[in-house]
């Protein structure tokens, strides 16, 4: 069915549209962002390059006998710190995988295993001790600088069998090849030059080859793949299955190794043992602290050039560049003919400045090659060799690691993915870092034939809705629509497909005084949204001369719950409105979750498969499948508010696509609106993603993933113990403050339970409307409150368990919460206290007169609300706070003069509220898109009674209370009055004048009307037929026809022919509402226990509550009764940092204890965020880094009367970066 072409009036050339915003980060600052971060990331791997070079090649020169800043007595200490340089790395690595093993994964590997790394280890330790211990002290600086590289040549033999097996593009065997023959060249070269033209240390020229090909088997597991012995893939597999115990294994191997190589050589007696004990007395430990923490910084900043996709600038070359900018620095003393003195030794005691010491060291090191019998004779020969082979060992290494220029990086990387090995190797650092980069071109042509295409993840996005309105429908409607266009359904690389569907909780209203339902006006006005957007969206020229483009036809379908609109989006995305009939199905969001949790995972899931279980598929195979799709089918929770861009859903996709213990993920959640509730809660809700959010993700998981922004991995909410336990009707009283107080925590307890992690990503913006209003405000945390609290309880309780299930919360993390929860619990005392000490600056009270007055209001609220009603006791909270803000703010300005006064801002009042500034400050500082929160800070800080205090007692005095508190009253209202209206009109038609009537007899036909629900309800499993009957009576229903007649003239789409249910969707909604979701039938007795059970527990959590904050202000009032005994003494210090003897500063203890405890977290918590900050960074620069390389092309679909898209006429706009794995080349 068409419509009818129409064109606009030529004269209406106005147009009312919303406002659509698109990404709101600049390109041009996106791209100087990712400039800055990549150069700035660049230049620090190459300057820890040259320091770690430079340091260890330093340590080696000491320990030849030509240089004298060490002493020929003291030699045995250079040698000594050239272990510690080899042994270093070891030691963190055996520190970290001790502690994973303990905390983590302690699988251990089979004797085999353990066998093959303790042979690899030993070789590969010993080949590294002989080879710098041993060998290279006597070598002069330009073969020690340059030999190193040589110990790629195992890798380039291992890259060119691996092309040989791949027989497929042959040109990749020229670089490996070419790299064999210059190392191999850089040996025979290296041995002319010392074994013929100087006729000496034959023993170590051999060592040294010997050395650097024993260390070249380091990197064998980079290659592992293509070794056809099958007992090595199994010991490569076993490896990284317990990979912590491998590498504790292996580093206590190669501490014992080098520790007797060190044994053996080196003379340690008599003067041996006394240099050693004077090695902290020399520039020798100096050298060794620098060169460790410039090689674990190095290695730190190289992955994350390669996290950032910055690998040939940032990483690539800055390693190749290392070895020759350290040539021509220790080569610059002949170059600027700087003094060669042999007394080099009291040059060093003698010398003050930084640059004389530089010299000296350069001068000294130089030695080891003017003492040289080809440099004092001049032999050309000789030096022509010199060169060539340190040239030669250059170019192997680049021919060796030039795969890395063009390896192929996924969006978002694992450190693991990467690189072969967890640690670098702190005396061959760049060589390292390189040849322990995955190697994946062999691997992918060796597996090309049986790889498998990369499966297709598929998202649902599933909104619930209630009474929304117009402006907030509007906001996820553009929402969806903008991720319809960002990602076509039929686009090229399309390797995410989207699939949107909203449930709209109690969309219809009783007519003909309960004999018939229509959908009510906040349907109409989502219908009337989603047209207003989708003619948006499908108009491609706005001109008022042109064509307007038809509709495609849609669908309206009458389902067992009520109905259903489905929508093929202008990019062939498809959209369903789920229209639920309270009097069908359960209503609430809880329940609508349940709802598309079933439908989605278990019906559109698993349907498939079950059919091809019936046609004869092998099980097994079937299981495989299931498997995977459950893997990568994602559910995006949001609310009917939400408003997001594309690339915030492409980011949390990330997270779960390359993690796959991460079950659910989380963006940072911005409130909208204004007034100053509003401006409170910003500022609220961007410290606790700065700082909360922050701090459970590094430390262990997120608590709480909220259910207005959360992207959910199919296979972790269909685990057990989680969806179906989700499914748990509330019966007792705790259920109901844990259960629908808290939807979205609950879920997210289970998860964590279950072993899943829950992340935060920082880069992922949402925003949704806040309440405006001071009573919604303290409704919604009416319910978040006691909800938060019991879900928290429910975790730490399961504490042991959990953390023996899920290997990210340790139970370190749970001591963590467990203080969380005491400061939470303490908060109303700790109030009391500052209020306390408000008093005293601003009236100079005395201590416990001040604490007993700031006591008693929040005493007598407390005592009011256990007698007023709920909106009475709101009207005294905002009065109070009001005063209590007035308070606050004397405050601050009475800490301010204190400080002038006693001129110095060293006291523990102004430190704290002076750190309180500096840490925020920082912390906005490196939020820059959100630095203007800090303008809300000072309301904040002023509101603080009203958030901690009255806040804190308003909830838990009002636990009993589990309406849900926002969007009822007014919504009621504007119902009723609607409601009032309509029925006015109904009589007037049939000439009965409304202006005569009653309000009385009004507000009786509305009691009437309830009355007709309830016995609807009652009636209600009558309608609920079988199957067959359902397929027979929706043709005959007058209540079908009715509701869609009344809604076609809002749906303007024509509707598409056979509209229907399949028979077995209509069996699975039937069953599921039978099972799950059924309206709650009214039990009066019931309802009566569980009001008297909520009583009663509202009773006992105020009484722990209350009385663990007794117990801390009478702890306090009895410490400052008892005076000065048991104070706290500290002196007075001034700025310039002297302090006055006589003047002292009186701490209580539990004071000092307090301001320890609060600032010892907050700075966890700032230490954090801060590697929070650095991976969101990283993530987006990735991110933006894809994105510029995908191809940019316009939209032009082209819609027709099936909307189906002609790929000769369209042109898509494709992001193929987007989960395919995309792959650049950086």
């Amino acid at each position: 069915m068409k419509q009818t072409p129409e064109f606009r009036k030529f004269w209406d050339v106005g147009k009312e549209v919303p406002f659509i915003q698109d990404e709101q980060m600049p390109k041009k600052l996106t791209h100087c962002l990712k400039w800055f971060s990549c150069t700035l990331v660049g230049m620090l791997v190459f300057v820890l390059a040259l320091l770690s070079k430079t340091s260890f090649l330093l340590l080696i020169t000491f320990g030849n006998n030509q240089t004298e800043i060490v002493p020929l007595d003291q030699k045995p200490t250079a040698l000594l710190a050239i272990g510690f340089v080899l042994v270093g790395p070891s030691v963190l690595l055996l520190l970290k995988s001790t502690w994973k093993f303990i905390f983590k994964n302690g699988n251990m590997p089979s004797k085999k295993t353990v066998f093959w790394v303790l042979c690899v280890e030993i070789l590969v330790a010993l080949g590294a001790a002989v080879l710098t211990i041993v060998a290279m002290p006597h070598f002069d600086i330009v073969t020690n600088v340059m030999i190193l590289n040589s110990i790629s040549i195992l890798s380039a033999f291992f890259q060119v069998d691996a092309e040989f097996l791949g027989r497929k593009r042959k040109h990749l065997l020229i670089p490996p090849f070419f790299s064999i023959f210059f190392i191999v060249l850089g040996y025979v070269l290296f041995a002319v030059n010392y074994l013929v033209f100087e006729s000496s240390l034959r023993v170590s020229v051999g060592l040294a080859m010997f050395g650097t090909i024993c260390v070249s088997v380091n990197w064998w597991e980079n290659y592992s793949p293509l070794f056809t012995i099958l007992s090595l893939k199994k010991i490569s597999k076993d490896m990284v299955k317990s990979s912590n115990a491998v590498n504790i294994i292996s580093s206590l191997t190669r501490i014992l190794i080098t520790s007797a190589v060190i044994g053996a050589y080196v003379a340690l007696t008599g003067d041996g043992w006394k240099s050693v004990k004077i090695i902290f007395e020399t520039v020798v430990i100096a050298l060794v602290v620098i060169q460790t923490l410039s090689s674990a910084l190095c290695r730190w900043f190289v992955v994350v050039a390669c996290k950032m996709h910055a690998l040939r600038r940032s990483f690539v070359m800055p390693m190749y560049f290392a070895s020759i900018i350290v040539l021509a620095v220790f080569l610059s003393p002949l170059i600027y003919s700087l003094p060669l003195s042999n007394n080099t030794s009291i040059t060093l005691e003698k010398s003050e400045s930084s640059t004389e010491w530089v010299e000296v060291l350069l001068t000294d090191a130089i030695q080891t090659l003017l003492t040289r019998d080809i440099v004092v004779n001049m032999k050309t020969e000789g030096l022509v060799c010199l060169g060539c082979s340190a040239l030669c060992w250059w170019l192997g290494l680049v021919l060796s690691t030039i795969y890395i220029w063009f390896l192929k990086i996924h969006r978002i990387e694992r450190t693991q993915d990467l690189f072969v090995q967890r640690m670098y190797e702190g005396a061959f650092l760049e060589q390292s870092l390189m040849l322990n980069t995955r190697f994946e071109i062999g691997k992918k042509i060796k597996e090309n034939e049986v790889a498998e295409p990369t499966k297709k993840i598929k998202v649902f996005l599933c909104a619930t809705m209630w009474h929304e309105t117009y402006d907030e429908m509007m906001k996820i409607i553009i929402s969806m629509f903008r991720l319809d266009k960002y990602r076509p359904k039929h686009g090229k690389h399309s390797d995410v497909e989207f699939e949107f569907h909203i449930y709209f909780d109690d969309a219809f209203k009783d007519v003909n005084n309960g004999r018939g339902r229509l959908t009510n006006e906040y349907a109409e006005i989502l219908v009337d949204v989603i047209k207003e957007i989708y003619i948006i969206f499908s108009e491609e020229d706005p001109c008022v001369f042109k064509e307007m483009p038809s509709l495609p036809s849609q669908k309206i379908i009458h389902t067992p719950y009520g109905g259903r609109l489905e929508y093929t989006l202008p990019n062939g995305n498809v959209m369903m409105v789920h229209l639920k009939d309270k009097q069908l199905i359960r209503h609430k969001k809880r329940w609508s979750q349940i709802m598309y949790l079933y439908y989605i995972l278990g019906w559109r899931l698993n349907k498939q498969y079950y059919e091809n279980l019936k046609a004869g598929e092998e099980p097994e195979l079937i299981k495989k499948k299931l498997k995977s799709d459950r893997e990568n089918t994602y559910i995006l929770a949001l609310d009917g508010d939400t408003d997001f861009q594309p690339s915030a859903v492409m980011l949390l996709i990330d997270r779960l696509k390359i993690y796959p213990e991460v079950g659910a993920a989380c963006g940072r959640i911005h409130p909208t609106g204004t007034g100053p509730v509003v401006w409170y809660q910003k500022f609220e809700y961007a410290v606790g993603h700065w700082l909360q959010k922050t701090a459970e993700h590094v430390f262990g998981c997120v608590l709480c993933s909220p259910g207005c922004f959360s992207l959910f991995r199919g296979a972790a909410l269909m685990d057990d113990n989680v969806m179906k336990r989700y499914t748990t009707k509330a019966s007792e009283a705790s259920h109901y403050i844990q259960y629908d107080q808290g939807e979205d925590r609950w879920l997210c307890t289970l998860l964590l339970q279950q072993g899943w992690r829950v992340e935060y990503n920082a880069a992922s913006d949402a925003y949704t409307n806040a309440p405006q209003d001071f009573k919604e405000f303290y409704n919604q945390r009416r319910r978040w409150g006691p909800s938060t609290m019991a879900n928290t309880i429910d975790l730490l309780g399961s504490g042991q368990l959990t953390a023996q299930r899920n290997s990210s919360i340790s139970k370190l993390y749970i001591l963590y919460q467990v203080i969380s929860m005491a400061a939470s619990i303490l908060g109303p005392a700790t109030i009391c206290l500052m209020i306390s000490g408000s008093f005293v600056f601003i009236f100079n009270m005395e201590e416990n007169s001040a604490l007993a007055l700031a006591i008693v209001p929040p005493t007598v609220y407390l005592i009011l609300c256990f007698k007023l009603k709920s909106d009475v006791q709101i009207t005294i909270a905002a009065i109070m706070s009001l005063l209590y803000a007035f308070l606050m703010a004397g405050t601050v300005l009475s800490i301010i003069g204190d400080l002038v006064k006693q001129n110095t801002f060293m006291t523990p009042s102004g430190l704290f509220l002076i750190g309180m500034v500096i840490l925020y400050l920082t912390t906005a500082a490196l939020h820059p898109k959100e630095f203007s929160m800090v303008i809300y800070g000072l309301l904040y800080f002023i509101c603080v009674p009203s958030g901690y205090l009255l806040l804190a007692i308003y909830s838990i005095v009002n636990m009993n209370n589990v309406s849900w508190g926002t969007r009822e009253s007014g919504v009621q209202v504007k119902t009723s009055a609607l409601d009032n209206i309509k029925k006015k009109f109904m009589k007037a038609t049939c000439c009965r004048c409304p202006c005569f009537e009653s309000e009385d007899e009004m507000n009786k036909e509305v009691l009437q009307a309830e009355n007709t629900n309830k016995t609807e309800m009652l009636q209600m499993t009558l309608k609920i037929q079988s199957a067959n009957d359902f397929a027979i009576n929706t043709h005959k229903s007058v209540d079908k026809q009715t509701w869609i007649e009344h809604l076609l003239p809002k749906f303007g789409f024509c509707l598409t022919p056979e509209s229907e249910l399949s028979m077995d969707e209509i069996d699975f909604w039937i069953d599921l509402q039978k099972k799950y979701l059924e309206p709650l039938k009214e039990n009066k007795e019931q309802q009566e226990k569980i009001a008297n059970d909520l009583r009663e527990l509202r009773n006992k959590a105020t009484l722990v509550y209350f009385f663990c904050n007794a117990l801390w202000l009478v702890a306090t009032f009895f410490l400052q009764a008892i005076g000065e005994a048991v104070y706290i003494k500290i002196p007075k210090i001034y700025p310039n940092g002297t302090y006055a003897a006589k003047e002292l500063l009186s701490l209580d203890p539990i004071e000092l204890m307090f301001l320890l405890g609060f600032a010892g977290l907050l700075l966890m918590q700032f230490f954090a965020m801060l590697y929070h900050r650095i991976y969101t960074l990283i993530h987006f620069v990735a991110y933006a880094e894809t994105e510029e390389k995908a191809p940019r092309k316009k939209v032009a679909q082209i819609v027709d009367d099936n909307h189906e898209t002609s790929e000769d006429d369209t042109i898509c706009f494709e992001n193929p970066y987007v989960m395919t794995r995309h792959i650049t080349y950086v």
